[in-house]
């Protein structure tokens, strides 16, 4: 009699589930094979997929044994050649191991997780601004407590993913990871811990000056809850933290958080000054090495982007070298203007909408399209 599928499904889960329990691990693995293999009703036109790479998904240990499951088999209906596209697949992920020195990795996903980080941004949100941006039945007398028991998990939750960070790290560079980088995790997230009341401090000066330089604002809180440059600032000046700390990869990911929820691109590595405000904000670039003084105001679609690269003798292009602007204090940049290179836009300056600027312009410099054109006109006709 054939069973319904759901049925069966549960049939060879409770049965994987008691050889498992009952059974030695070479001897469950090898009956539940013999389970998936011979005992599934397939229709003519199917193909049955068997991944021969990782037959087994591992768990944690508990209680001295090792929970384990066997990967579901894969079942086509519509006869895609997936033994052969899985094959190819499995070939070409080996010879990018090979030639990028992946060979060293420990088998399993030794990386930082981006949904884990996502919840752990969220946490940190919420403990920054609690009756905000936490849940919407807090109430104030319970802030505190609420602070505490979402930081602590948060702070748990991001210890394992920098800890993953460092394992990676380690093994990139031939070394396993000990006792060291696991204190090294700790010792990270506990300055993270403390530089908290810092950022809140300073994302308090950004959404003041967001307030004080949009008419359209009608209090701090809707700046808080509507406005992208807010919110890509809140997730900027956590991941700068994290940066700075040596946690590149975990800081990029909140980053690219930002980025796809408000369609602002600031790198981690950008040292941003107090008082910052992105108004309206579609399409800000803000590279790894610029720097921004305080109550600097930018506009969408302005880019703080790199003129040129250094190549290396490899070919590769030369990481961490200074290539992206410098704004003094007080600089407004409006909406559309790309500045480029290592040039310093002085203290107080205006550049106006639409702007290309390769050069840098003193204290006070009021820059149009115009006058931008007009300079470079002058400049080539000075040319030998």
């Amino acid at each position: 009699m054939r069973l319904h599928s759901h049925s069966a499904r549960f049939g060879r889960y409770l049965f994987e589930e008691i050889v498992v329990c009952l059974l030695p691990l070479k001897v469950g693995i090898a009956c539940i094979r013999v389970l998936h293999t011979c005992k599934l009703k397939l229709p003519l036109n199917s193909t049955l997929v068997l991944n021969p790479f990782h037959p087994v998904r591992w768990g944690f240990q508990r209680d001295g044994l090792a929970s384990m499951r066997l990967m579901d088999t894969f079942v086509s209906h519509h006869n895609w050649g997936l033994d052969h596209v899985v094959r190819e697949l499995h070939e070409v992920r080996r010879h990018w191991r090979e030639t990028c020195a992946r060979n060293q990795e420990c088998g399993g996903r030794e990386l930082p997780s981006p949904s884990s980080i996502r919840d752990i941004a969220e946490g940190l949100r919420g403990a920054l601004f609690p009756m905000r941006l936490g849940p919407p039945d807090l109430r104030q007398e319970s802030e505190d407590f609420f602070v505490a028991y979402t930081l602590d998990s948060t702070l748990h939750a991001l210890h394992q993913q920098v800890l993953l960070e460092l394992n990676y790290t380690a093994r990139q560079s031939g070394r396993e990871p000990d006792d060291d980088i696991k204190a090294h995790s700790r010792d990270i997230v506990l300055a993270f811990a403390a530089l908290l009341p810092k950022v809140r401090s300073l994302l308090d000066t950004d959404v003041r000056a967001a307030y004080i330089g949009d008419p359209a604002a009608h209090s701090v809180d809707e700046i808080l809850l509507c406005y992208p440059g807010a919110q890509a600032i809140i997730y900027h000046r956590l991941a700068h933290e994290l940066y700075r700390l040596g946690v590149p990869m975990i800081a990029r990911i909140f980053a690219e958080l930002a980025h796809s929820k408000t369609s602002i691109d600031i790198h981690p590595g950008a040292q941003i000054g107090s008082g910052f405000f992105i108004d309206h904000g579609t399409g800000v670039v803000i590279g790894e090495t610029a720097i921004i003084g305080e109550r600097v105001r930018l506009y969408q679609a302005v880019t703080l982007g790199a003129k040129r690269f250094s190549v290396g003798a490899d070919g590769v292009l030369e990481k961490g070298q200074p290539r992206h602007p410098i704004l003094e204090d007080d600089v407004v940049i409006y909406a559309g203007a790309t500045i480029l290179g290592r040039i310093t836009i002085g203290k107080g300056s205006t550049i106006g909408g639409n702007v290309w600027l390769t050069h840098s312009v003193p204290p006070n410099s009021h820059i149009t399209q115009a006058s931008s054109k007009h300079e470079l006109s002058n400049t080539e006709m000075c040319r030998p």
